[in-house]
């Protein structure tokens, strides 16, 4: 099976912005209406996609994408690091662990968590719209997985900054209410109409 990135399919969002992914319903035959154009999110997966794409044909040796595993998948991110605009201090900057350090230093600069995160869950999503099976998604392995969160934990360290979720706000409970909120409480239909009430 022949997986490679295909922009003009129309399962990759690519082409005339009309399919699957253009998030609207096609126009009718006989309207006037300009084509809907891919949402925000389809056109950074299609981006990032391709991108990628390119990325197997330049490896040397070429993969195709049925080769590709976990491994080249962290070897792309890897390679991505070198265009990131995250400054992430070495455990001997003076800096380490400060979110606003005062000066600079010579610690390089990497992609962000979020932003590889965010990336990973593209590319998942493009590599079974193109036809890849969900068993043999490379970009859900397990070492994908694995980097990440030590990704999250090496720069929350070195910049200092939480990337704890945040938690939710319990629904307040009413004052004399111990069911628990809203959850727990059985709300009593209003009582009928009078019979010689008008609607």
């Amino acid at each position: 099976m022949d997986m490679s990135p295909n922009p003009d399919s129309p399962s990759s969002g690519g082409g005339n912005g009309i399919g699957p992914s253009s998030g609207g319903a096609s126009p009718s035959v006989g309207s006037m209406t300009a084509p809907q154009s891919p949402s925000r999110y389809e056109a950074q997966k299609r981006r990032d996609w391709n991108t990628f794409g390119q990325y197997l044909r330049n490896h040397r040796p070429p993969l195709s994408l049925a080769q590709c595993s976990g491994a080249h998948v962290l070897e792309f991110l890897r390679y991505l690091d070198q265009f990131g605009k995250t400054k992430v201090h070495g455990p001997a900057c003076p800096f380490f662990g400060h979110p606003n350090p005062p000066a600079p230093c010579p610690c390089p600069l990497r992609q962000a968590w979020g932003s590889l995160d965010a990336l990973v869950g593209r590319l998942r999503a493009a590599f079974e719209e193109n036809g890849g099976r969900p068993e043999s998604n490379p970009f859900a392995a397990r070492a994908v997985r694995l980097y990440l969160r030590e990704v999250r934990e090496h720069q929350a360290r070195a910049r200092g900054v939480s990337y704890e979720k945040k938690k939710r706000k319990k629904p307040q409970q009413l004052p004399g209410d111990s069911s628990g909120g809203l959850h727990g409480h059985t709300h009593q239909p209003p009582p009928p109409p009078p019979a010689g009430a008008a609607c």
